[in-house]
Order: structure tokens, then C-alpha cells, then sequence
């Protein structure tokens, strides 16, 4: 259970550059890291797993308990795991910073090491490193890694972190070579960047010559043994689940498939974007989220996928659809046609909508739950909708604000919002159920 927790003053100051880098040195060095992203985060796991060549899991304190979050480590970390923070080190909801990557180390008894970003500062160093460690009780901030640093500069960034009381772990140099670039919704995907092994391969050389990576694993080891009850899941019986992944469809949580094959669901992956017809002896669909904006005339070209998905869903498949699955039902997305189940039309806003974590519950009874019923789930998009649904009403964790939302029947929840099934495995035990039923009824 050797683990530590890579978090940062703020967004932007290099932590999945610094995870990455101390990722890829780590599996050089045959150690089998396993990878965690502590918040809803789907496009770090991305460049974890270029990383290491297996997949990363999310830890996130607003879906999970505390005994989840450590089973979650328990069964899926290895070697040695590194944990990456949200934000900064104490952002999470509201100024009390509730549910942040401060939260997840104290949950998981998880040594820390900051990330600052050294550019345009030196003393003012100390100031940061003293406020951070001192900001809450039980910090458990323990080293300091700087990017954007030089090996002069380190020097003396080094005294200026021991005098504040951490340990200095290294640096990162500034490496245009290494650079990964962002976009509206954050890092550019590891798919998309032609030159990801080389970019991956310079970190990890880069973190070898310049962070103490022996350092780190001396703290990783001094951690406390964790334990938590398992779950009592058992399969439902079998049936395949068609879930869409390719370049336009990638946001979609590791933990999602693992409780849906728990339940007894064969994971069939398809393309929207190539493939022409929807996989064989399927008895669900998963539209999950992703870019589809940046492929939108292959989609809208893709017209025998867009038929067999609007004749699949019309036809009463059970069917999720969330964000980017959800923009795929429309009519129209920026005016081209898409696959025309959901009567309005999607189009680009300037700023987030809704950004953020939201509880959502039924009005009626529908694919996923009961009237009443309620999960945690998170919204991340620039794109609107002409109808967004009212199927649901999704209310502010902290706050008095709450909108409808959500296109949900028998056979269907469409809608914005991101789900998290371990949030309440009910929704995903629901839907294997009636994927189950229909697969019954329509035998392949």
C-alpha cells in the first residue's frame, strides 16, 4: 500500500506534468505504479494510463465514502500508487474547500507532496510553502517539487523550502518538448497528441535526472496499512452493453464499467464515428461524454450509425446518454444533423454551464430509479441545449439553487450531468436489469 499524493497550489501549476513525469520513472524503473485522480477528472487518467499501461481510477470524496475511497485503493493500487489533486491542494466546494484533495490524503492516511510553480517567484516561495502547510491542521504536506524551475534557481529554492519546514524533492525544468497543450475543457487528450510517447518518455528521463524520485518512494513507504469491507455484489445474470469509445467519445469514469461487469454486463465497445451499425446481441447503449464537437461532420456523415442509434433508442433499448452522449441525441448540434431523438437543437456558449458537482432527483419513475430517487453527479460543458429536459431536478451541493433537467423514461436518461454509479449502484443495478429484459425479449 506504498503511496503518495501529488497536488498543487492551483490549476495550471504543472501536477499531471510533475504525475506524469514521476508515473513514467516509476514503471522505468519496473516498479508497476498503479494511478489515482482525486475529483471527477476524466481526461488526467487519460495521460496516467499512456503513462503506465493500465488504467487509472478516480478518487473523489463528493461520490464516494470514506470506505470507498479506500477499498478503491485497497483493490486497484500496486506497486507504488500516486494519487494526483483536483485544483488546488484545499479547493473542493465552497470556500470551506469541502470535498477536496486535502480531504482524500486524510481520508487515506496519504503523505503530500505540493507542486509550485517556481516562475516568476524565489523567497516568495517560502510564504506559499508556509501558508500551505500551516492553512489546516494535519496538512501531511511532507515535500515540495518545483516546476518551471533551473538547476541554479533549485539551489536556492531548496533553502527557502527547508526554512518554511518541507522537504525539497526536486524540480522541473521549463521543456517545450514536454509541453502538453490545453483547451476549453481543459488538457488536450492523450489521443489527440501525435507526439504523446516522446512527450512521455522526456518526462520521465526529466524526472530521473532533476526529482528525487528514491526521496518520494521513501515517503510513500511510511504509510499506514488501510482497510475496508468489500462490497456484496453479485451478477445479475448476462448481457452485452454497446458503450461508445473513440476519439469523440471518451469521458466515461473506469469505475462505471467495473460495477457494470460486476453485475454480469459484457462491455462491447463501438465507434460512432466509424463503425456503421451498432455491435450484435447488444441489450443496452452507453452514450458517454467526450468531444463530439470536435468530429462533428463524421458524425453527422455517419448517417447509418445516427439511423441505428435513433432506431435502437426509439425502439425502447435501454439507453444512457450523458453530455456528449446526450448532444449526439439531438437534432442538431451547431446546426448539423445528429441522430434526432432528442427534438432541439445544441449549440457552443462562451463560458461553462452549471459547472460543478449537482444531486439529482427523479420526478417520476424512470430507467435508472425510482420517483424519489437520487444520485451525485457533475456538469462540465460549454454547450447548451434548446431543451434540456425536466425530468430531473438538479440542486447545488451547499448552495439553494436548482434547475430541471434531464430527458428520462422507461428506457432512457439523457441529460448533462455526468453520473457516477458507485454514488448509488442502484441506478447502474436498474439499468443492467432492464438491459437485461430487453435482451430477453429481443434474442440476438
Amino acid at each position: 500500500m506504498n503511496r503518495i499524493l501529488i497536488t498543487g497550489t492551483h490549476s495550471g501549476c504543472g501536477k499531471t506534468t510533475v504525475t506524469c513525469a514521476l508515473l513514467k520513472a516509476l514503471k522505468n524503473r519496473g516498479l508497476n505504479p498503479s494511478a489515482f485522480k482525486c475529483g471527477p477528472d476524466y481526461i488526467d487518467p487519460m495521460f496516467h494510463r499512456r503513462a503506465i499501461g493500465v488504467p487509472s481510477y478516480n478518487l473523489d470524496p463528493f461520490f464516494c465514502t470514506a470506505e470507498q475511497l479506500k477499498r478503491r485503493l485497497m483493490v486497484h493500487g500496486g506497486g507504488v500508487s500516486v494519487l494526483e489533486g483536483a485544483m488546488g491542494y484545499y479547493d473542493g466546494i465552497g470556500a470551506e474547500g469541502c470535498y477536496s484533495a486535502y480531504d482524500v490524503a486524510r481520508i487515506t492516511q496519504t503523505p503530500v507532496v505540493l507542486v509550485v510553480d517556481a516562475k516568476g517567484m524565489y523567497a516568495s516561495a517560502g510564504a506559499v510553502l508556509k501558508g500551505f502547510l500551516e492553512y489546516k491542521a494535519e496538512s501531511n504536506i511532507q515535500g515540495v517539487i518545483f516546476n518551471n524551475a533551473s538547476p541554479m534557481l533549485y539551489e536556492g529554492l531548496g533553502i527557502v523550502a527547508e526554512q518554511a519546514g518541507v522537504k525539497p524533492l526536486g524540480f522541473l525544468p521549463r521543456e517545450t518538448g514536454a509541453t502538453i497543450e490545453s483547451r476549453h475543457l481543459g488538457l488536450m487528450t492523450a489521443g489527440e497528441i501525435a507526439d504523446i510517447e516522446e512527450k512521455l518518455a522526456l518526462l520521465g528521463a526529466l524526472a530521473e535526472r532533476h526529482i528525487d524520485v528514491d526521496g518520494l518512494l521513501s515517503l510513500a513507504a511510511h504509510t499506514p496499512v488501510l482497510g475496508a469491507d468489500a462490497p456484496d455484489i453479485r451478477p445479475f445474470g448476462s448481457v452485452r452493453i454497446a458503450v461508445a469509445r473513440d476519439d469523440a467519445f471518451c469521458f466515461l469514469y473506469e469505475e462505471n464499467l467495473e460495477l457494470l461487469r460486476a453485475l454480469g454486463c459484457k462491455i462491447v465497445y463501438f465507434s460512432p464515428l466509424v463503425d456503421s451499425s451498432l455491435p450484435d446481441g447488444i441489450g443496452g447503449l452507453y452514450l458517454c461524454g467526450g468531444y463530439p464537437e470536435l468530429h462533428l461532420k463524421e458524425l453527422s456523415n455517419n448517417t447509418a450509425m445516427l439511423e441505428a442509434v435513433d432506431a435502437a433508442v426509439q425502439g425502447g433499448m435501454p439507453t444512457i446518454a450523458e453530455c456528449g452522449g446526450f448532444l449526439y441525441l439531438h437534432d442538431t448540434l451547431e446546426g448539423l444533423p445528429l441522430a434526432g431523438v432528442i427534438h432541439a437543437s445544441a449549440y457552443k456558449t462562451e463560458k461553462l454551464q452549471r459547472f460543478g458537482y449537482v444531486t439529482l432527483r427523479a420526478k417520476a419513475d424512470n430507467l435508472l430509479c425510482a420517483a424519489g430517487g437520487s444520485i451525485r453527479a457533475h456538469e462540465f460543458h460549454y454547450y447548451e441545449s434548446t431543451d434540456c429536459g425536466a425530468d430531473f431536478v438538479a440542486g447545488k451541493p451547499l448552495r439553494e439553487k436548482n434547475w430541471p433537467c434531464i430527458h428520462a423514461s422507461e428506457t432512457l436518461y439523457a441529460g448533462f450531468p455526468h453520473l457516477y454509479f458507485d454514488a448509488n449502484p442502484i441506478f447502474a443495478e436498474n439499468f443492467v436489469r432492464k438491459a437485461m429484459e430487453y435482451g430477453t425479449r429481443n434474442p440476438a
